[in-house]
């Protein structure tokens, strides 16, 4: 029943356009390509290990080619996407490895990730597959092998370590202690407010839409408990955010991993920003938008040391600088209640359908059979299309904004796309229009049986657009 439901939903709301896959966090990476040559200095060793459910992932180990003591080690856990190949993280591999650590790069699973499913359960599975292969190196001090989450990462390296103590230590970056919806959530809005767009579309309408998603299964792992899963955390863990981090916010989430780590008794966190990096580390020309080839001056020597440091038992205490300011906050998404359930959406999504398109429907089907029934005001003429447009526009044009990967709103008038606003007009006619459609009726005295039911559902159809454009928005400046 579940499924037939969703599938409902995702006709009723998506149908008119190839949006379910942008409720997901941004897919990365080509296919899987293959093994990693060894660079200048380096040694790079090809490994094979079980994942989760028994599927074999492959990668590469990059250790410095110098013979030494048995050296700490780490393996990286990428972002989001299906099959991101193990060069995705090659340029850390590489200034991590020259910094004397044994680093594995793999190959992300494709089998059972796509953009309506991911597991971040699954995904630990398989990266502590990687870390049992990283241990088991030669020249690698098994109990010095930790665990690097990159954005998605950031939520499956922390899991991964909750659920073994072999597990050194857990490094995030561009982490969030948050759920996947609220990052999301500001992720977008964020994009649509820097193109100058403002009031209840980002306020209302977005979030709206991203619960929505959340609620009938287009948004995988969208509640996913991150701080419950920090609570359990006892390994110490560095956190790592870009001052023009624009996927993640890097202001909100700081205070959340130290909250969620100190209520499961771990005080041994390192928090640190770089300056000019965006949500990778790396070091950005234009304020995030674009990612340099570069890691961040001083990210790759902060974490060879903090690695070095927290194996050999010198341990941080709750060492967090100043995090950078964002010009956005990010909101709580709650599960949608009752009153706006999927169930109760569905219902006045089709009394909505019903009720406006009833009446043109009927008056068409009058005039084929060369019947004619005076309409009881000219209002009623205006609700049914006015009505249909205020009711469906919004959730179609919300849904275009974050289908591609750059949203673009059109035109923008005081903090309003001209799309919206006029959506926002035919909104505020159709409600005037039921009104004076219900008052025209009453003066107009007692109408035909078949007349009463078509402005019946016409009426109803008007006064519930009032609560459902005030959900999304659209009857709100």
């Amino acid at each position: 029943m579940k499924t037939a439901m969703t599938l409902l939903v995702a006709l009723l709301l998506g149908a008119l356009c190839a949006a379910p896959a942008a409720a997901a966090p941004p897919e990365a990476g080509p296919p899987a390509a293959g093994p990693v040559p060894a660079p200048p200095g380096l040694t790079s060793t090809e490994v094979s290990f079980t994942g989760s459910g028994g599927l074999t992932l492959r990668g590469s180990v990059l250790a410095p080619a110098a013979k030494g003591p048995a050296r700490p080690g780490v393996v990286l856990v990428t972002g989001s996407g299906s099959g991101v190949p193990r060069e995705h993280l090659l340029t850390e591999a590489v200034e991590f490895a020259r910094r004397g650590l044994a680093v594995l790069i793999y190959d992300k699973r494709s089998e059972g990730y796509t953009k309506l499913r991911r597991d971040y359960s699954e995904l630990a599975g398989d990266a502590l597959g990687g870390l049992r292969a990283l241990r088991a190196q030669p020249g690698v001090d098994p109990a010095k092998v930790g665990l690097w989450g990159l954005s998605e990462g950031g939520w499956v390296a922390p899991l991964a370590a909750s659920r073994s103590a072999e597990a050194a230590f857990v490094i995030v970056v561009g982490g969030n202690a948050m759920t996947p919806l609220r990052q999301q959530n500001w992720n977008e809005t964020s994009v649509l407010r820097r193109a100058g767009v403002s009031g209840s579309l980002t306020d209302r309408g977005k979030p709206a839409l991203a619960r929505l998603a959340g609620d009938v299964g287009l948004f995988s792992e969208a509640y996913f408990g991150a701080e419950d899963v920090l609570r359990r955390v006892r390994q110490p863990l560095l956190g790592i955010w870009g001052e023009y981090d624009l996927q993640t916010p890097p202001e909100d989430n700081p205070p959340l991993f130290a909250r969620a780590l100190r209520k499961g008794g771990n005080t041994h966190y390192t928090f640190r920003f770089f300056p000019d990096a965006d949500h990778g580390a790396h070091r950005t020309p234009d304020r995030g938008v674009t990612r340099g080839a570069e890691l961040a001056p001083g990210y790759a020597d902060l974490v060879a040391t903090w690695v070095r440091d927290v194996t050999s038992g010198n341990l941080p205490e709750a060492d967090a600088a100043a995090p950078p300011r964002q010009e956005y906050r990010s909101v709580d998404l709650p599960p949608l209640r009752w009153w706006e359930s999927r169930w109760v959406q569905l219902a006045a999504a089709v009394l909505l359908l019903v009720g406006f398109a009833a009446y043109p429907l009927v008056a068409l089907v009058r005039k084929v059979r060369g019947r004619r029934v005076r309409p009881v005001s000219r209002w009623a003429r205006v609700l049914p299309a006015a009505g249909l447009a205020a009711a469906f526009g919004p959730v179609v044009y919300l849904f275009s904004l974050v289908a591609g990967s750059a949203p673009d709103p059109g035109p923008v008038l005081d903090g309003r796309p001209l799309p919206w606003l006029i959506l926002q007009a035919l909104a505020v006619a159709a409600v005037v229009a039921a009104a004076g459609t219900a008052v025209a009726w009453r003066r107009a005295g007692p109408v035909p049986p078949g007349e009463r039911v078509r402005l019946g559902l016409l009426v109803a159809a008007g006064a519930v657009l009032v609560p459902w454009g005030l959900h999304w928005g659209v009857l709100l400046p």
